[in-house]
């Protein structure tokens, strides 16, 4: 019976998502030609994808934007969880406007950064720097500052999700154990350290998993705020495997990049379970 139930969605899985991943792990070893038939070519995608300055450094700036944008998005999300927490009335309210990244539409979320990172002194982030005597930026139209502004807008988005996950974990907490810790003269600090972290540590593996393949899988705000540059200075994997097959018609390198995606998540993802059941040992 509960196959039955799940026979539907299945099928769409299979049609829609695990076909196309077989086909893609097929056109990784072969010179695509659309219309003109393809040929094999064996691992020649791979070497010219791996061969290429863009791939490393589309690699490493995937790899920056998930440690930051992980750390960010947890520990603002801890923050915001601790002082939301209770059943007040009034934090309703509160808890369901700090959501609402989460629930906005990526796209939108792009074009409000985008106004937010307007680059005059007029633009809504250089006027908050500018309280503290900075010189205005041009983040997304800079180099030096694109990859940040990607990170700021991923943490702002993802730290609401994480915020809910947490609160909901702060429940299973044994409140008689901070009572017990206030007794001992424990501080709000060690009370945090030795009871709250340790409680949530089940949320905290779930909210990193989740987390790890958001990130090595980001592209929608990349490809709205900046494209992957300027001059790629934040081009990630998704972004770099977009142009690859639609901008430059490389389809057989495209679907190289993708699986080097598929297998790197796979790999992160079993990195951190793997770390927090010997963590838990």
């Amino acid at each position: 019976m509960p196959w039955l139930f799940l026979a539907p969605a299945l099928v769409l899985f299979l049609y829609f998502k695990f076909i196309p991943m077989g086909q893609a792990v097929v056109m990784s070893f072969q010179d695509v030609q659309p219309y003109l038939g393809n040929s094999w070519v064996g691992t020649a995608n791979y070497r010219d994808l791996f061969a290429t300055d863009e791939f490393v450094a589309a690699l490493w700036h995937t790899a920056v934007i998930a440690v930051f944008q992980i750390t960010g998005a947890l520990v603002l999300g801890f923050a915001l969880a601790l002082l939301l927490e209770g059943q007040a009335r009034r934090l309703w309210f509160v808890r369901s406007a700090a959501f609402l990244p989460v629930v906005v539409p990526v796209a939108v979320i792009a074009e409000l950064w985008r106004i937010i990172y307007y680059p005059t002194e007029d633009g809504i982030a250089n006027q908050i720097i500018g309280v503290f005597l900075m010189e205005p930026s041009q983040w997304i139209n800079s180099p030096d500052s694109s990859l940040l502004s990607v990170i700021l807008v991923g943490i702002w988005r993802d730290a609401p999700y994480n915020m809910i996950i947490i609160i909901a974990g702060l429940v299973s907490v044994d409140r008689s154990l901070y009572e017990a810790s206030s007794l001992d003269g424990a501080g709000w600090v060690r009370r945090v350290r030795y009871v709250t972290l340790p409680a949530l540590r089940p949320v905290m593996v779930i909210l990193l998993t989740l987390a790890a393949i958001r990130a090595m899988r980001i592209f929608t705000e990349v490809f709205l705020l900046t494209n992957g540059g300027p001059n790629g200075s934040s081009e990630v994997l998704m972004t770099l495997v977009y142009q690859l097959g639609f901008a430059r018609n490389e389809l057989g390198v495209a679907a190289a990049g993708s699986v080097v995606l598929l297998v790197a998540t796979i790999v992160l993802t079993l990195a951190v379970r793997v770390g927090s059941k010997r963590r838990n040992a």
